[in-house]
């Protein structure tokens, strides 16, 4: 086996191992008892997988910016990925799921998180065997990216959370987000949190699907332009970094359902002129 670079490969480990810990909490969660540890531990575990994207993301790019590239590197993201974009989103979906007595029932349940998992080692398996290691290959995806697809799912279930109330506490103080939920009449919360639900047993599915999807998505950090675009770029970075520090769970999820509307808005828009 040709050389290994070390320093990609243990961003790699350490985004599996986020994965791990992140459905290890999930299951904590179930076992808790106690409603506010439940959501304590389902959060941790969302915010597991989030921390596992920008790990994701810095391995790729420093193999590329390395010249470290190696087809070792390629497979064990491909692993990495599966559990930590695949399984855990659906596991900890899952546990939501079967939280308080349970949506539906438990096998619907697994039916939705299974279809959501296996989905993206499909997703994952296809782009081995497609991609290769030139930069230009990674500017664009056929099928919404995993790690876009598991952020979507944990915003989801985070947003969930924050309705109920009980993660949106900083240092004994309510969030912004949390100041915000407390001003929704009750009737408004509850019915956003119970549409929530269904919501999510709908989109592990539906999400799934779209990570098979040859609809084209764009890579993430074309959105901020290229060299010649620095100064805009520092616009947007400052205005995303603001939102994400007064509101980082609706802007996640805000972000996670604008990106795939733009894939599918692309598709429709160039299977219209095609027909044209």
């Amino acid at each position: 086996m040709k050389h290994v670079s070390v320093l990609p490969n243990i961003l790699t480990l350490a985004n599996a191992g986020c994965g791990l810990l992140a459905i290890s909490k999930a299951i904590d969660a179930l076992a808790s008892g106690d409603p506010a540890r439940f959501a304590s531990l389902l959060e941790m575990s969302c915010w597991l997988v989030l921390i596992a994207g920008v790990l994701d993301g810095l391995d790729g790019r420093i193999a590329r910016m390395t010249d470290s590239f190696s087809d070792f590197g390629a497979q064990l993201d491909s692993f990495a990925d599966a559990i930590t974009f695949g399984v855990a989103p659906a596991m900890v979906a899952k546990v939501l799921l079967e939280g308080d007595g349970g949506l539906v029932h438990p096998r619907v349940h697994f039916l939705a998180a299974a279809a959501f998992a296996l989905m993206a080692v499909l997703r994952l398996a296809r782009f081995n065997l497609e991609s290769d290691h030139e930069e230009e290959s990674h500017q664009g995806f056929r099928g919404l990216p995993s790690p876009a697809a598991a952020g979507t799912i944990v915003a989801m279930i985070l947003m969930y959370l924050s309705l109920g109330g009980g993660i949106e506490v900083a240092s004994g103080e309510a969030t912004p987000v949390g100041k915000g939920v407390q001003y929704l009449p009750g009737w408004l919360r509850d019915g956003l949190a119970d549409s929530l639900l269904p919501a999510i047993l709908l989109a592990l599915p539906a999400i799934g699907l779209l990570m098979v999807s040859r609809i084209p998505y764009r890579h993430m950090a074309t959105y901020f332009g290229g060299q010649r675009t620095r100064f805009p770029v520092l616009v947007k970075v400052v205005f995303i970094s603001g939102g994400l520090y007064l509101a980082p769970v609706p802007v996640l999820l805000g972000a996670g359902v604008l990106y795939i509307g733009s894939g599918l808005l692309t598709y429709a828009r160039k299977s219209s002129e095609s027909k044209s």
